[in-house]
């Protein structure tokens, strides 16, 4: 069990490295704007807060990472990016497109329940 939650671990953390990706370097290119249904002018002028938002998801996905690094001694790390993704993802569902419930807290609150049960 403690494989497949660290698994599971991983590939949330790999969802927040591509989330910093398209936050940070493709905001305002063809792929970024088609991802958050953007126009240039939306894109261009948001720009900057989406910098902003890609680096708090890239220190999530580093939290979780060093978390399954530190294998037993990381739980406590996993346990908070969890729950800060969980978290953030019912937010951005409430405030900004349900989607982000599927994309992001749903896989989050799978990898939480992951690590609860195996520890």
């Amino acid at each position: 069990m403690a494989t497949i939650s660290g698994v599971v671990v991983v590939l949330v953390a790999l969802l927040h490295a591509y989330f910093l990706v398209l936050e940070m370097f493709l905001w305002d290119k063809p792929a970024g704007r088609k991802a958050f249904g953007q126009s240039k002018e939306q894109a261009a002028a948001t720009k900057t807060l989406a910098a902003n938002q890609g680096l708090y998801n890239g220190f999530i996905a580093a939290g979780l990472l060093w978390g399954v690094i530190r294998g037993a001694a990381g739980y406590e790390f996993k346990l908070y990016f969890l729950l800060c993704v969980v978290v953030a993802g019912i937010y951005g569902a409430a405030t900004a497109n349900r989607k982000i419930l599927y994309v992001q807290a749903l896989p989050g609150l799978l990898a939480l329940l992951l690590v609860l049960l195996s520890h």
